[in-house]
This record gives C-alpha cells, sequence and structure tokens, in this order.
C-alpha cells in the first residue's frame, strides 16, 4: 500500500509525468500494454529516473547556491569568518536542510528524521573513509579538544530528542543550541584559519546580477532535486515493501551526503586534511542540530520508531565516539582504519531495516 506522503508527493507532479505515473499507477495496478513492460517495471524505472535526477540537481544546484551566496555575502563586506562559518559551511548541509524540511511539511517525519541519521552516518563512515583511504589525515589538537566532543554531545541529543518524538519546544531548543555554538565559534580566534580558504572560494567573482542569478537558480535547483529525490524513494520503496524511516537513512541520506563526498575527494586530492575533517564534523553538528530543529518545527510530534530510534541513533553516537578515539590515539587517521570506517557503515545498514 502506498504511504500517504508518496501520494501526495506523486499528485504534486506536472505534466505528462503526473499523467503517466497516475495511469500506471491505477486501482488495480495491472495497467501494461503488450510489447510494453508491466506497470510496476515502469513506475519502477521512472522512480529510479527521478532519483537520478534528483541527486543530480542536488550535487550541482546546492554547489551553486553556496557559491553564489557566498560571493554576494563577500562583495557585501560579510567579514570572511562570517562567510566560511555560516555561509559557505552551513550551505554545504543544505540539502539534508532541504530534503529533511519537505519530507516534515508533507507528514513524513520517518523520512526526515531518518535522512538524518543515515546522513550522520554516512559523513563519518563512508564518506570520512573514502577521504582517509585516498589521504591518511593528520588531525589537529583543536579538533581533537573542542570540535569532535561537540559532535559526540550533538549526537547524543538527538538520540534523545527523537525518541518520544521532536516536539516544537525542543526543536526551538535544538536551533538555540546551534546559535550559541555558532556565536561561540565567530568569537573564537579563527580567521586566520578561515580567511584564506574563503578567499579562495570567492575569488574569481562574477557581476552581482550574475551572483544573484546563480544563488536563485542553484536554490531552486536544490528545491526541485529535493522533491525528485523524495518522489523517486518514496515509490521505489514502496513498491520495494521497505519503511519510510529506511529509505530516508540509506538511499536519502547518501543522496543528501552527496556534496560532502565531493568536497571530501576534491580536498583530498589537494591535500587539504584538515578541511576534510572539519567538514564533515560540521555537517554531523548542523544536521543533529539544525535541521532536526527545523523538521520539529515544521511539523507535528511524531515518534521516530524502531530501528531508527534505537540502533540507527545508537550507531551515530558510537560512530561520533570511534571517530574521536582514533584521532585521539595518533593525532591522525590511517588508510587502515578509513577503510574499517567504511566497513563499519556498510554493516549498520541492514540493522536498519
Amino acid at each position: 500500500m502506498a504511504t500517504a506522503g508518496a501520494t501526495r508527493y506523486r499528485i504534486r507532479l506536472t505534466g505528462e509525468l503526473r499523467i503517466v505515473i497516475g495511469a500506471l499507477r491505477g486501482p488495480d495496478r495491472r495497467l501494461s500494454m503488450r510489447g510494453w513492460p508491466s506497470s510496476e517495471q515502469t513506475v519502477a524505472v521512472l522512480s529510479v529516473a527521478l532519483i537520478a535526477i534528483g541527486l543530480g540537481l542536488l550535487v550541482r544546484a546546492a554547489d551553486q547556491f553556496v557559491l553564489g551566496a557566498a560571493r554576494l555575502s563577500a562583495s557585501a563586506g560579510v567579514r570572511p569568518l562570517v562567510v566560511g562559518v555560516i555561509v559557505i559551511g552551513f550551505g554545504t548541509s543544505s540539502p539534508e536542510a532541504v530534503v529533511s524540511v519537505l519530507a516534515a511539511l508533507d507528514g513524513e517525519t520517518a523520512v526526515a528524521l531518518g535522512n538524518v541519521v543515515g546522513s550522520n552516518l554516512a559523513n563519518l563512515g563512508l564518506i570520512l573513509g573514502i577521504g582517509v583511504l585516498i589521504l591518511p589525515v593528520a588531525v589537529q589538537s583543536g579538533v581533537i579538544r573542542r570540535e569532535a566532543p561537540t559532535v559526540i554531545g550533538a549526537s547524543a541529543v538527538l538520540a534523545l530528542a527523537v525518541q518520544g518524538g521532536v516536539s516544537r519546544p525542543e526543536a526551538a531548543g535544538l536551533l538555540v543550541a546551534m546559535g550559541l555554538i555558532t556565536w561561540r565559534l565567530l568569537s573564537g580566534n579563527t580567521t586566520d584559519v578561515v580567511e584564506p580558504e574563503v578567499e579562495e572560494f570567492v575569488e574569481p567573482s562574477s557581476p552581482a546580477r550574475t551572483e544573484v542569478l546563480r544563488t536563485i537558480l542553484g536554490l531552486v535547483g536544490t528545491l526541485a532535486g529535493a522533491q525528485a529525490l523524495l518522489v523517486g524513494a518514496l515509490d521505489l520503496a514502496d513498491q520495494a515493501g521497505l519503511s519510510a524511516g529506511f529509505v530516508g537513512s540509506s538511499i536519502v541520506a547518501v543522496g543528501t551526503s552527496l556534496p560532502e563526498l565531493v568536497t571530501v575527494v576534491q580536498s583530498a586530492r589537494r591535500g587539504e586534511a584538515e578541511l576534510l575533517v572539519g567538514n564533515l564534523l560540521g555537517s554531523n553538528l548542523f544536521n543533529a542540530l539544525v535541521v532536526v530543529g527545523l523538521s520539529g518545527l515544521v511539523s507535528d510530534s511524531v515518534p521516530l520508531g524502531p530501528p531508527l530510534a534505537t540502533l540507527g541513533v545508537g550507531f551515530v553516537v558510537a560512530q561520533a565516539v570511534v571517530v574521536w578515539a582514533l584521532m585521539r590515539s595518533g593525532r591522525r587517521l590511517s588508510r587502515i582504519e578509513g577503510g574499517l570506517l567504511v566497513l563499519t557503515w556498510i554493516g549498520a545498514l541492514p540493522f536498519l531495516l
């Protein structure tokens, strides 16, 4: 039986695609033409196509949105530290935020929260592991003392928040916590580290009109990509009999984490090990506090059921602790440890079914 969220998403489709899916998914679900694939096969192909289109749009559009917003902020005289931490740092997690908020607005809370759980698992398992396999990472003491423990704390807060459903007061509390962390970071002595990276990112800049257009189109593309990804993923899950939470923590989560994967691979190839680890820790922090907070504000409090509310969030906390311990042990992450991180992510997926 199709979920209510999947039905609502299908209703939003326009033009020929809506007509095709509406016909193929009729009440008897048997409509087909001689010589053509069955309706179930055709809808599966359409769902996979939507997922692929959505992922492509998310990766490309989110990148252009962040680039345009960063250049506009820099040209407006915004401090490089603010551009680096808020515009670029938070902007790289915009796919997770957009997908989860859209899902929460349509009542698919399991997808919204499952996306956060799965994205955080993918960030410190699959993506960090791939980055370390490309380039072993030497970790600075500041990351070990401050950033990593902060992410562990945020992961624990996430685990507690989803147990009874994220209420609006709890969601507001998560956003306030992120605001305090951001304020503390902006008032710290990190300008020398951030400024060169921001200057490299925003140069060369195009005319203001071009950057405004880049930002708007990037935002629209991100929204469209998120919608296409959700439609395809929910339809595919409906046919395969998978839970919405598992879809959110696997297909959707990996898809929304692709921008981080691209950034990590590029950082590893350029030898920017510090940026590699910092981006992923920052993404997990943003997901746990901001994405869950926004999702909780726009939706009714709906508990996240097992296994995501038990094993899922348990894996998130345990993984953050393990990564922190590995960084502390030798102040670096080796290729062997990177391979183990990838294997732990693969091993965790079956338990989320």
